[in-house]
């Protein structure tokens, strides 16, 4: 990885914050933080093991986190070393850096039948949830509970940096995704791949613990506000709810993630023995 110029070998390097280019008002303010910054030991670590990234762009640490990436990430990295005051003006107001920010290379999708052939296990789909807290904790049920891997749209999903990356805990990182153009159409192919397709509904008459029957399933779970749309869930092989026998008629998005990947792996395990 190439040093930064201004970082001295062993010492404190003090980022200046970016400046705004050419005159006007707005001369001499500084930018806002980048969208791209992952933080987080974590999220940080999970991106540099993982070897489908290329390269880092950039890898800021205190030195006490810098010594723990080259002991248990790679003693091969040479982070700049900045105070943790330093770190957080790089970041979005609040960000809990923990010590560590690295701009990553992008993280490229695999196709849709990269994913999802052979049809095997669980993977969920997410219609426009657009919340990155909810996308990343999502993403960490995904990946607790073995599924093979997430499905979005291209148009309608956060991007998988920050909050989202952080809410993750490096899931982001541990499990394939693919980004789709259109979901129905995505939903036509993994039924011709071998998969049966259940979407989350709070107004279906049928419980989630009938529908799954052990097979090959994506799971689909729609917005956080208006949940699965019309043509999505006419897509979907079944419709069924989360039964809840204490009075509420719906949940979180993420939580009812977590509780259907449960109760979906589990159906998985007990047909796999």
């Amino acid at each position: 990885m190439a040093r930064n110029p201004r970082r001295n070998e062993g010492k404190a390097w003090s980022p200046s914050p970016e400046r705004s280019q050419g005159g006007g008002p707005g001369r001499g303010r500084p930018k806002p933080p980048s969208p791209d910054w992952l933080w987080g030991w974590h999220p940080v670590a999970a991106a540099l093991a993982n070897p489908a990234r290329g390269e880092p762009r950039r890898l800021v640490a205190t030195a006490d986190r810098a010594r723990q990436l080259q002991a248990e990430v790679s003693d091969s990295l040479k982070p700049e070393i900045a105070e943790a005051a330093a770190i957080a003006r790089l970041l979005p107001q609040g960000a809990v850096h923990q010590g560590v920010a690295l701009k990553p290379s992008p993280l490229e999708p695999l196709t849709l039948a990269e994913l999802a052939d052979p049809a095997e296990g669980v993977l969920v789909m997410l219609d426009q949830v657009t919340d990155p807290q909810n996308v990343g904790a999502i993403f960490r049920s995904a990946a607790a509970f073995g599924a093979r891997g997430l499905i979005v749209q291209d148009r309608h999903a956060p991007t998988f940096t920050g909050a989202l990356a952080k809410a993750s805990a490096g899931a982001i990182d541990r499990l394939p995704h693919a980004r789709v153009t259109n979901l129905a159409r995505a939903l036509d192919e993994l039924a011709d791949l071998g998969w049966r397709t259940v979407g989350l509904a709070s107004d279906s008459p049928e419980d989630l613990a009938t529908a799954l029957d052990g097979r090959p399933t994506v799971l689909v779970l729609g917005s956080e506000g208006d949940g699965l749309r019309r043509l999505v869930g006419e897509h979907c092989d079944v419709l069924a709810k989360i039964s809840m026998p204490g009075g509420f008629d719906s949940l979180n998005v993420s939580a009812a993630a977590a509780v259907a990947l449960y109760e979906a792996t589990l159906r998985d395990r007990n047909r796999s023995r």
